[in-house]
């Protein structure tokens, strides 16, 4: 790379998401944002009727046209791009069962397929295209988590924060920017970013305004530069930018890390359970033990997690939940449903999220700072318990990669038979319905025009 790749990264980052081509993206890549688009509609879908969804959906319809080309898939109803990505993201990140790239602690799909599928079907952009905007949104977004580091996660969302970046960068990369408006439409969006973990200790409805906000105001910052609006050049690395705003660790370098060369979305990981990607290697390390020494819930008397201090800042503020979505965020709840039922999905959150013996489970899990754990994190998400019975027996536990990590990651049936789970639970589309889907997303790079997804 050139010094002025390191004097200046936004422009090298902004360069690159401009310039992406399709014939650039490894086939491989390229399917994998196939299946990270299934993956990503039956979160959505999942979450058609989810109160907060829906409180989102209502404000775009007060406040948008009634008809567009842009598709809402919750309702089936048409809008304006904004509105259809304000909704669409809203509902991307409510069951908690969209995807993570480990080492920016960041959830992609939520905030870069929905405004860039909005604009793709508002531009009539074909499949090739719309597939090449979800690997610049990727690329750029996860890059910028990297970049704003674990300080920033302690107090930010980055999912929410980097995720305005990412949403520019798909967005403008259907609009075609240029370096330049591709810089600007970065300045925007990062002047924009926002979302702290506070609404956690309140169980509040914050982190779908998060995404809601992270993929409308991505794509106004592309629509914007189009236009000639300008933003700031140095928004992330600048003397009062980002890095120096929102982080203690931020470094530069990992802005333009393996450019065209590391491609970050394959590094992307599926979620098997449905709760906080943080409780997932405990969960698989607890389901281990278990499963190899044939223990039942009742025959445990502790477990001690040895996990991250990134697991510790989110998890450690939900003690008891009092909600579904907050017993997402507790590591005693979500060990408890894998101790109970052997799973952690939606159907068991739903009914048993309190149940007294996934609540007397709870009571027996704790969070220890592991520094073996905390090194490798956020790049490994390593999992380790230590299990006693109530006979007095020890056993260890240890999972080096939790599923759906790209160590062991979902197969294309996998994939599909998830989605297909998420679709029925939401009651969003027939089998059908959900079957077709899987179809057309499987073949999206050979489709001419992106139009509806559903009828």
């Amino acid at each position: 790379m050139s010094a002025n790749t390191f004097d200046h990264p936004s422009r090298t980052l902004a360069t690159f998401a401009a310039g992406l081509s399709f014939s650039q993206i490894p086939d491989p890549v390229l399917r994998r944002a196939e299946d990270l688009m299934l993956d990503w509609l039956g979160s959505v879908l999942a979450a058609r009727s989810a109160r907060p969804v829906q409180a989102i959906q209502r404000f775009a319809e007060t406040m948008g046209p009634a008809e567009g080309s842009s598709e809402v898939l919750i309702s089936r109803r048409t809008t304006s791009p904004v509105f259809a990505a304000l909704v669409n993201a809203a509902a991307s990140h409510y069951v908690e069962q969209d995807d993570v790239h480990n080492g920016s602690v960041f959830h992609p799909a939520a905030v870069v397929f929905a405004p860039a599928l909005a604009t793709a079907q508002a531009l009539g952009a074909s499949g090739a295209q719309l597939l090449t905007a979800v690997v610049a949104g990727y690329e750029v977004g996860i890059r910028v988590g990297e970049f704003l580091g674990r300080s920033h996660y302690r107090t930010f969302h980055t999912t929410a924060t980097a995720g305005t970046l990412a949403a520019a960068a798909a967005v403008g990369r259907l609009l075609e920017l240029t370096p330049a408006q591709m810089l600007h439409a970065f300045g925007s969006a990062g002047t924009q970013s926002a979302g702290v973990w506070e609404f956690l200790r309140d169980a509040a409805d914050s982190k779908q305004l998060h995404c809601a906000h992270a993929a409308a105001s991505g794509l106004m910052s592309a629509y914007l530069a189009k236009d000639g609006f300008t933003g700031a050049q140095h928004v992330l690395e600048g003397a009062q930018g980002l890095g120096v705003g929102m982080s203690s660790d931020a470094d530069p370098a990992r802005l333009v890390d393996g450019l065209g060369t590391r491609w970050t979305l394959a590094e992307t990981s599926f979620k098997y359970h449905a709760s906080c990607r943080h409780t997932h290697p405990a969960a698989d390390a607890l389901l281990q033990v278990m499963t190899a020494h044939g223990l039942k819930h009742s025959d445990i008397a502790r477990v001690v997690t040895h996990v991250h201090q990134g697991a510790i800042d989110v998890l450690g503020r939900v003690v008891v939940p009092t909600t579904v979505h907050q017993g997402k965020f507790s590591m005693g709840t979500v060990l408890g449903l894998i101790a109970v039922h052997g799973r952690a999905g939606l159907t068991e959150f739903d009914r048993d999220y309190l149940a007294p013996e996934v609540a007397a489970f709870r009571d027996k899990v704790m969070m220890e700072l592991d520094r073996e754990v905390d090194t490798a994190y956020p790049a490994r998400w390593i999992g380790k318990v230590s299990i006693e019975t109530t006979d007095g027996r020890r056993f260890p536990g240890r999972v080096d990669e939790p599923k759906g990590d790209p160590g062991d990651t979902l197969s294309r049936a996998e994939i599909e038979d998830k989605m297909k789970r998420l679709v029925q639970y939401g009651a969003a589309a027939t089998p059908e319905e959900a079957q077709a889907l899987c179809d057309r997303i499987w073949g999206l790079a050979d489709a001419a025009r992106v139009d509806r997804l559903l009828g």
